[in-house]
């Protein structure tokens, strides 16, 4: 076994320094890895027919598909974002079909700003809370829009009327849309005699009454405003009784009647001040209340918890679910007489 191998190494080295001496310029891992030999076959073999097609067409199929792919990894391993490589296409193509702003979508397409917000998941932030503008006592909004507007917040201040100022009376009324904005604010005209302005609790005092509403225009304003919409509070009933309104229960999302905080209260509802630190981080009610921030927490703990509510609300009222379905149904059995 010696003899052959040594007669065929000879052979090898023979064949190497052949290579070695037509090629002057060869790489030194050529010439010393065994496995270059082969390798040197194979470029002569290339070099020498290139007058073949079939080769050459092979050759040129397969660099120029290989091209492309090496590029478009460089480009994104250099930057080293996955997004920066993919933005760049959307924004010079098409930047209003492929991520559409929610001003074009309402307009071009009448799409609420309430399905956008959930469709995106655009919540109010708690920090977002203290720098919407509050305008107390200006009525009914003149920027407020209400087209499609589905949810409304609303939260009353009372004062106390009667023998030692037990009995409520509306004082001021604030209503906020789906997503903080304010709609309403108007203070209410007494009707009766204040016993107890409650001014460290409500912030009414005697001088919010010289430009308040009658309690009749308040009224009639806020019926206009909650009818057909969904009315979200904390405690809403007591609200509604103080304003003499009525509105559907299953039109309504009360935060103080909600299974899923029910845990955060010591009583038989939980306090909206508890409920805002709780769940949001935020300290509110530390002294005279505002029903401009409380319609807003309110509306923030709906929005950040909404699931829980539609799915309760699906269960309390299932004919609701029913309902929807029905025209559908009835569409699809009168095509099917028809046929």
């Amino acid at each position: 076994m010696a003899p052959e191998l040594s007669s065929n190494w000879k052979i090898l080295q023979a064949r190497l320094k052949a290579g070695s001496a037509s090629k002057p310029a060869s790489s030194p891992s050529t010439s010393t890895n065994p496995s270059a030999p082969v390798n040197n076959k194979k470029r002569k073999s290339t070099s020498d027919d290139q007058d073949s097609k079939p080769n050459s067409k092979k050759v040129k199929g397969s660099s120029s598909s290989k091209k492309p792919s090496t590029k478009t990894t460089s480009t994104t391993n250099s930057k080293g974002k996955m997004g920066a490589a993919s933005s760049q296409p959307v924004t010079s193509t098409a930047p209003l079909t492929n991520q559409p702003s929610i001003q074009f979508l309402r307009q071009n397409h009448g799409i609420s700003r309430e399905s956008l917000s959930e469709a995106y998941n655009l919540a109010i932030s708690p920090a977002l809370l203290s720098s919407l503008p509050s305008h107390p006592n200006q009525g009914l909004s003149p920027t407020a829009s209400l087209d499609k507007t589905k949810y409304l917040a609303i939260d009353c201040e009372m004062v106390g009327i009667g023998i030692g100022g037990v009995d409520s009376s509306l004082a001021r009324v604030s209503i906020t849309d789906f997503h903080g904005t304010q709609i309403y604010d108007s203070y209410v005209l007494q009707r009766e005699k204040v016993t107890d302005w409650r001014t460290a609790v409500s912030g009414i005092a005697p001088k919010h009454m010289r430009d308040a509403r009658p309690f009749s225009d308040v009224q009639a304003e806020v019926s206009e405003l909650l009818k057909g919409r969904i009315v979200v509070g904390h405690d809403v009933k007591h609200d509604l009784k103080c304003l003499e309104l009525d509105h559907p229960m299953k039109m309504i999302r009360d935060t103080a009647k909600f299974s899923g905080f029910k845990k955060y209260g010591n009583g038989p509802k939980p306090a909206l001040r508890v409920l805002a630190k709780e769940l949001l981080g935020l300290e509110i009610q530390t002294g005279q209340h505002s029903s401009i921030e409380d319609a807003r927490v309110a509306m923030l703990l709906f929005r950040k918890h909404k699931p829980a509510f539609d799915m309760e609300h699906a269960n309390r009222y299932p004919e609701d679910a029913k309902t929807k379905q029905k025209p559908n149904k009835a569409g699809k059995g009168k095509k099917s007489k028809r046929k």
